[in-house]
């Protein structure tokens, strides 16, 4: 527990110890470190944060920050192998031209308080991104993909009424904690092997609210049993949820094509730049079936006629399901979210178009095809799934004597940022639209010398 001396604050009338004690004395708590008694101890700050003093000047503190930026080393494409969930694809300049507006930049969560074609943008996102996914319904977006997914399965168990939850596949570990968090004390995870066999067996045990299975799972392997776990879930009565890379579906079929009953992902591919690992935007899509519509805890924005003959307005649908309406009584919380990244994403498919998809995703599997045929011809490189078909993401195992930490520091040495470890001797790789043949060539080249 923190010793720290309160503090008042002469512009935070919350900081002044009468008023602290008030608001405690009003929830029934002694400590404000009741409130993050489920924070773990290790993650929380035990003592003040170590800050030099202030800058007694602007131009002193712009000139500290400039000092620190100047330490920033630009990678270009070519040469960052990075991926497992955030993406280097390249971003038209009409996003962010678009974006940075100030009618869409500048206002409080995304909302004016006079709209200034902000809900009309958002409906063409949803538009956009239901054809795209081949639903009826999409969200205004969550926070990320991590929130969309444990969002979506939420949303199978109160429609459903029950309580467990499988999860197939390969999850990113990230993925797996925010669902773990979110779903605690209300469902049971059981983690399954991809294969109908598993599903089928744990589905025996009744009581499943959902199967959550992956179009492309989080080494990047396209599954082909998808459509397999969705009959699986369907037979047992329960809903299937599909998580997808949206880039991926200009050449693979959308999960709700093979019946999946809620669709999930993260929209930073769709033109949205990685930002410190961030950039990142939740999506969730559906059939237009009341059971799940009524479950979406965020905004839902629809079109509908004026008094005005032939003219049409844009607005919340079915507000009166969300927390902003029922407030503590609401299903889920939902506050600020990213709907700036959807407008962006909005645009993004607007200008790629149904061709653009398939070409960028087209080009996509070509590379991640030949870049992992290229590294498994390195003595000392080897497939880890060498009969799977792979988008974007894919893992090879050393058979050397060096670690992948090692592979992964070598590489970095070279000026190339890939091989994540995924394990003591497997590297994660991942390629995209902007990598060519010879970025790739010179990845294998530099591997060679590496693990010999």
């Amino acid at each position: 527990m923190s010793t720290r001396v309160p503090r008042t604050h002469p512009y935070i009338p919350n900081s002044a110890p009468q008023v602290r004690r008030a608001m405690l004395a009003a929830v029934g708590a002694q400590h404000v470190e009741e409130f993050y008694a489920d924070i773990p101890a290790a993650l929380r700050l035990d003592h003040p944060l170590r800050l030099p003093e202030p800058f007694d000047s602007e131009a002193r503190l712009v000139a500290h920050l400039e000092d620190l930026l100047s330490r920033n080393t630009a990678v270009p494409p070519g040469r960052s192998f990075l991926g497992a969930g955030c993406y280097r694809h390249h971003v038209p300049a009409v996003v962010d031209e678009i974006v940075n507006r100030s009618e869409f930049l500048t206002a409080y969560a995304g909302e004016p308080y006079e709209d200034h074609g902000r809900f009309q943008a958002l409906w063409e996102y949803q538009s956009l991104m239901a054809e795209l996914l081949a639903v009826d319904v999409v969200n205004v977006p969550t926070y990320d993909g991590f929130q969309a997914a444990a969002t979506a399965l939420r949303m199978a168990g109160r429609a459903t009424g029950r309580r467990r939850l499988l999860l197939v596949g390969a999850i990113d570990p990230d993925r797996l904690s925010r669902i773990h968090d979110y779903t605690r004390g209300v469902h049971e995870l059981h983690p399954v092997a991809a294969e109908p066999a598993a599903v089928r067996a744990a589905l025996a045990d009744g009581d499943v609210a959902a199967v959550y299975a992956q179009l492309t799972d989080h080494r990047g392997r396209i599954d082909p049993a998808l459509p397999d776990y969705v009959r699986l879930a369907h037979a047992a009565g329960a809903l299937a949820v599909a998580q997808v890379n949206p880039l991926s579906l200009g050449v693979l079929s959308p999960p709700a094509d093979l019946g999946a009953d809620l669709t999930c992902g993260d929209l930073q591919p769709l033109g949205i730049h990685p930002s410190f690992g961030g950039g990142n935007a939740g999506f969730i899509g559906s059939p237009d079936d009341e059971r799940l519509v009524a479950e979406y805890p965020s905004r839902l924005f629809g079109l509908t006629p004026t008094d005005v003959p032939g003219e049409y307005g844009f607005g919340d649908v079915a507000y009166d399901r969300t927390s902003f309406a029922l407030r503590e009584e609401g299903k889920e919380w939902v506050g600020t979210a990213a709907a700036l990244h959807g407008i962006a994403a909005g645009v993004y498919l607007a200008l790629m178009g149904p061709q653009g998809m398939r070409e960028i995703g087209g080009t996509v599997l070509a590379h991640t095809a030949y870049a992992r045929q290229r590294l498994a011809q390195v003595p000392g490189v080897e497939l880890d799934d060498p009969g799977a078909v792979h988008f974007a993401d894919f893992t090879v195992r050393y058979t050397g004597g060096h670690t992948a930490a090692e592979v992964s520091d070598a590489l970095l040495a070279r000026g190339l940022h890939g091989g994540t470890p995924a394990g003591t001797h497997e590297g994660r790789y991942c390629v995209t639209e902007q990598h060519t043949r010879a970025d790739l060539d010179h990845l294998a080249d530099a591997l060679e010398e590496i693990v010999k």
